[in-house]
């Protein structure tokens, strides 16, 4: 130790809140004690503060030691084989942004294809290497459109891991099985008291878990405190029986009808008309047949719309909202709520047996068409009847399913969810040969993947058309993308012949040749990638 630390050690006895202020003022303006002005102060001052951190650490009292935690729980399921297992890492290793730009290039984009990867890998029921776990629950804390399926193939070591680490506490609320779901329908005392004493979030999954596994017994607890629930927990709980919605809830949904909160009403209203025999929907058809009857007296049959004049007190029960939106008429927001609600059976009925598809072809008069096929759309995806879906798409060939007409493409693609995958796929395929790429892509989103191979057809076709005519290549950016995720990775051996650079027409945007062979040889390099990631989760053969 220096002569000048020492002295500063007598009269400086390890205050280290005095070193630190005179270390923020400046030994210009605060001469350590013991020390001379100038060069000498700052190097005392030093000497001092190095003396007084080896006391500081020397002088700590160790702390207890940490129970050590419980070990990680056995994953029955069999090992991941080691071609899967690499790839996984380099996908989870890809961050959205690293290559950086705006021009992708030829490179596939490996984030996007996780969920794929996540899907047939669960399928397939294998585990997970304890190693890409933390990559893995970071993968699904920043994307909570993977929380199912990663926790899902994460197994019980990532509910084990995120008890430990604060930032991963979502997997105990959404995983199957975790935190709060461990209880439902197992241990009723501890559901009982989870439900009464839990956070709202440990609450909502609670319930969510509960009513997949028993209905009843989800129902049964929420009535048990539903009089002192907020409003707008009572709204989150309320949506929850969705899931196995049912005849036995109507008692239950009949008493929210009189809640205090509107919009539990409405949700209330909109749950019991998903139900075509409850009291409800049979008020709801009563009203809406006698807003809507058929003109016989003109040359063709057509439907004439009486909309209510009013809205009184019973709908309003029944959870037709009264204040109307701004730039909506009264009567026809009235009338729109009343004929989405009402059973789709009850038209036929009202008009002289029709069919599905012979009430839609009849022409509606004073502009109510619009009005009353939103409604019927609507009832038809609430409903989920198939029948009615298609009534209201019509053939994808005619003119007016790819313009505004009375039914919108957004309507459409709802509408398209209520049929099955392969009808779904046959009838997009059909518009997309009739109407090209351009109102395409909310229709492609609703499709089952890998696309059906007419599906796939249409769309590769459709866009060599595109590159053909030299059309600008990034307003078709958005389909290429998806074709990357959802194209049979069969189809890549078709796609050779699109790689090389196109001539380019004289009107053609500039440089659209380049970027239509980057953008085709990504598709295929992306599909040629699907396949081998399939191929790697597939077992040996015997």
């Amino acid at each position: 130790m220096s002569r000048t630390t020492a002295a500063l050690d007598a009269s400086f006895p390890g205050d280290w809140e005095e070193l630190v202020i005179t270390a923020v003022l400046g030994t210009e303006r605060r001469t350590p004690a013991g020390a001379g002005r100038g060069p000498e102060a700052a190097a005392a001052l030093l000497d001092a503060a190095a003396a007084a951190t080896v006391r500081r650490r020397a002088g700590l009292r160790p702390a207890p030691a940490a129970e050590r935690p419980e070990p990680a729980p056995e994953d029955p399921r069999p090992a991941l084989p080691a071609a899967a297992a690499r790839r996984l890492a380099m996908l989870l290793a890809d961050r959205p942004g690293a290559a950086g730009g705006g021009r992708r290039g030829t490179a596939p984009d490996l984030m996007e294809l996780l969920p794929q990867w996540l899907a047939a890998a669960n399928a397939r029921g294998y585990a997970p290497p304890p190693a890409v776990l933390p990559a893995l629950l970071g993968a699904a804390r920043g994307r909570t459109d993977l929380r199912p399926a990663a926790l899902r193939f994460a197994g019980p070591r990532a509910l084990w891991l995120a008890r430990l680490n604060p930032d991963w506490r979502f997997a105990l609320r959404s995983a199957p099985g975790g935190g709060t779901s461990v209880t439902a329908g197992r241990d009723p005392e501890g559901t009982r008291r989870l439900w009464q004493e839990g956070l709202f979030a440990e609450r909502v999954a609670l319930l969510t878990a509960l009513r997949s596994r028993d209905p009843a017994a989800a129902r049964e607890l929420l009535a048990g405190t539903w009089a002192t629930e907020r409003a707008e927990d009572r709204l989150m709980f309320l949506d929850s029986l969705r899931s196995g919605l049912g005849p036995d809830d109507e008692p239950f949904l009949e008493r929210a009808l009189a809640d205090r909160s509107r919009n539990v009403r409405a949700t209330a209203a909109e749950l019991l008309s998903a139900l075509p025999a409850s009291a409800l929907a049979g008020r709801m058809a009563v009203r809406a047949g006698a807003c809507v009857a058929v003109d016989r007296t003109r040359e063709t049959p057509t439907l004439v719309v009486e909309a209510p004049h009013e809205c009184d007190a019973d709908m309003e029960r029944d959870g037709v909202v009264a204040k109307a939106p701004a730039g909506r008429g009264e009567r026809s927001w009235w009338f729109g709520q009343l004929a989405e609600s009402a059973p789709l059976g009850t038209w036929s009925r009202r008009l002289g047996g029709r069919t599905p598809g012979e009430i839609v072809a009849l022409p509606v008069a004073d502009d109510w068409r619009s009005e009353l096929h939103a409604a019927w759309c609507r009832a038809a995806v609430r409903q989920r009847d198939a029948a009615w879906s298609r009534a209201l798409l019509g053939p994808p060939s005619a003119p007016e399913a790819g313009g505004p007409g009375a039914v919108s493409l957004a309507e459409r693609a709802k509408l398209l969810g209520t049929l099955d995958p392969a009808e779904r796929a046959e009838w997009v395929a059909g518009f997309i040969e009739t109407h090209g790429l351009s109102e395409a892509f909310q229709l492609l989103g609703v499709c089952a993947v890998p696309w059906a191979a007419p599906l796939g057809r249409a769309v590769v076709d459709a866009l060599n058309i595109a590159r053909d005519a030299g059309s600008y290549p990034w307003s078709f950016s958005g389909v290429m993308g998806l074709a990357e995720r959802c194209l049979d990775p069969s189809e890549a051996g078709r796609l050779d012949a699109l790689l090389a650079v196109p001539d380019e027409p004289e009107d053609a945007s500039p440089g659209a040749g380049g970027y239509w062979s980057e953008a085709f040889q990504r598709l295929v390099t992306t599909l040629r990638l699907r396949a081998a990631m399939l191929a790697e989760l597939s077992p040996p053969a015997p």
